[in-house]
């Protein structure tokens, strides 16, 4: 039993010490995908998004111009800032914004499944806040701070959580055999990701069965763009690659003061 464990902490450290470099850059990379994409499809489909907006509130021409523009320059300079490491606390306040405000104007409050995917990505805005708080105190190398502070390891908590919402929505209620068995690993993974606990290695090894999830369930590039099918899958596909932005961020900056792998090394 021990042994299994040196082993599974050996594979989490060999693969942490390859990427360790390019790790945390593809990790920022997957967590904006979904901001970027739908900036560049507000700019695209602008008419269509306008009138969505004017027809669904009775809102006008104006505010429904408004609504676009802010989603537009929004999310495209809030992407910008994250990738070029300027400013990074306001564009993650900025886009967490931008997703509430969509939460209320496409209705998505209403819809579970919806709901918990935005709380999922929320989460993954949480861990991008945390990592940019490590980036801010590494510029004070040598003076003494506390092991942790206690913001950044509660956001740490806080995305993770968050996080594991999205596999919620991948959960499949029938008896199959292939179901009840996905659903049980599943469920394992993300309470262990929840909770803390092998964290690096959870968190991979969710980032590696959700990828094979979005590239087989959520391949829009084999539809034509004139179905609407596309524009779902395509939806879908990009949200589902900033949760595992996000879950990159946690096999790169592990769990945080707030979980039990902390915990263990004081026992």
């Amino acid at each position: 039993m021990r042994h299994q464990r040196q082993t599974d902490v050996l594979l989490a450290t060999c693969f942490l010490r390859v990427t360790k470099q390019y790790l945390p850059h593809i990790a920022r990379l997957c967590l904006i995908s979904t901001f970027l994409e739908d900036g560049i499809r507000m700019w695209f489909q602008w008419s269509e998004q306008k009138e969505y907006i004017e027809t669904t509130w009775g809102c006008g021409v104006f505010l429904a111009t408004l609504f676009v523009l802010i989603n537009l320059l929004g999310q495209l300079g809030g992407c910008i800032l994250i990738l070029s490491r300027n400013f990074v606390q306001y564009a993650c306040f900025g886009l967490f914004g931008l997703i509430a405000l969509q939460t209320v104007a496409y209705s998505i409050l209403w819809d579970p499944k919806f709901l918990m995917r935005n709380l999922a990505l929320g989460g993954g805005l949480l861990l991008l806040l945390a990592e940019s708080r490590s980036e801010g105190r590494s510029m004070f190398a040598g003076v003494p701070t506390m092991r942790e502070s206690s913001p950044k390891q509660y956001m740490q908590l806080g995305g993770r959580v968050l996080l594991v919402l999205m596999f919620m929505t991948l959960l499949h209620f029938d008896t199959s055999f292939l179901s009840i068995l996905q659903n049980l690993v599943g469920t394992a993974l993300i309470v262990l990701v929840a909770i803390g606990f092998k964290t690096k290695l959870a968190a991979l090894t969710l980032v590696i069965w959700l990828l094979a999830i979005n590239v087989y369930f959520n391949a829009f590039w084999t539809i034509p763009a004139y179905k609407p099918m596309h524009d779902f899958l395509k939806y879908d596909f990009f949200q589902t690659t900033s949760v595992i932005g996000g879950l990159l961020l946690v096999v790169a900056l592990g769990p945080g003061g707030v979980s039990m792998d902390e915990k263990k090394k004081d026992w």
